[in-house]
Order: structure tokens, then C-alpha cells, then sequence
């Protein structure tokens, strides 16, 4: 297989915006947790896809921590980007907000990193496109993706023992 040149943050950068439902919602009028978590993989997924092309399968989730309710009638905002690349695997860093409809402020609600595997027709993983950070706050995402990226190998030897 030729080897793809390497692909910039940027160039996999996606944004969803969604407004919160009362279907989205618990008996406290804030958002359920397991409806944003399925926007986050989503809007992950398409930045993978967009990184490197192919289909792309989620491996796993880092912990997942909101910092504050997301309430019935907020927008909410995801962003997402490809911060770090293996040889057949890449995390994505998601970051969420809300906003107020009507005063337009926002909130950071909650951030999480997935780790997606690319994927042939078969279903086999394949080698991904190199990531190239290229501004501060790039390069000190993909730091901090390749120490996140060896705690978890560390803890699936771990697992594994």
C-alpha cells in the first residue's frame, strides 16, 4: 500500500450543531448524557472519516466528565478535530458547549477523546494518514494524545496480564 502524505487538524476539523429536544431530555429538563455521547462519536467519526478517507470504527472512549447541565432548548456545539495518529489509529478530540438561544452565550459542557480505527472493505484495520500539527495549541494536543495513548496501552497490558 503507497504510503498517504501527512494530513493537517485542520483539514479534518468538524462542527455539529444541534438543538436540545424535549425527546433529549431527562426528568430535569437537562440533555441525557447518552444523547450527547452519541453526537460526540458522530461528530468524531466524521472528523476520522474526513482525516483519512476511509471508514473508520470506534476502539474507544476516554472518560467523559460533564462540567455542567446542557438544558431543554440550549444549542449545542461540537467540535471536533484528529489530534493524534498511530499507524492504523487516531484519537479525536471533541469539545462541547452550549448556548443560550436567546443571549448567544457559551459554556464549555464537556470534552472527550475517541480513538478511532480505520478500516478496509473487509473490516481489517489499515494504516492512517499521518497527522501534522502545525500551531501551539495543535502541538500540545498531540502531546498530550501520545501520553493518553500510552496510559491506555499501558493499562490494556495491564488488562491482558
Amino acid at each position: 500500500m503507497t504510503k498517504r502524505p501527512p494530513r493537517y487538524p485542520t483539514d479534518s476539523g468538524t462542527v455539529a450543531t444541534h438543538i436540545i429536544l424535549p425527546g433529549d431530555t431527562n426528568g430535569h429538563n437537562t440533555a441525557f448524557g447518552g444523547k450527547i455521547m452519541e453526537w460526540m462519536d458522530i461528530t468524531a467519526s466524521v472528523a476520522a472519516m474526513r482525516h483519512c478517507g476511509t471508514p473508520c470504527v470506534t476502539a474507544s472512549v476516554d472518560d467523559l466528565s460533564f462540567t455542567r447541565p446542557i438544558r431543554m432548548g440550549d444549542i449545542v456545539i461540537l467540535k471536533a478535530c484528529v489530534n493524534y495518529t498511530g499507524r492504523t489509529s487516531m484519537e479525536v478530540g471533541v469539545r462541547v458547549e452550549s448556548e443560550h438561544p436567546l443571549t448567544h452565550e457559551r459554556e464549555h459542557a464537556l470534552s472527550g477523546y475517541f480513538t478511532f480505527v480505520a478500516v478496509d472493505k473487509e473490516g481489517k484495520p489499515m494504516p492512517v494518514p499521518a497527522v501534522e500539527p502545525r500551531t501551539d495549541i495543535e502541538l500540545r494536543r498531540a502531546r498530550a494524545a501520545k501520553e493518553r495513548q500510552a496510559r491506555r496501552l499501558e493499562a490494556r497490558k495491564q488488562r491482558e496480564s
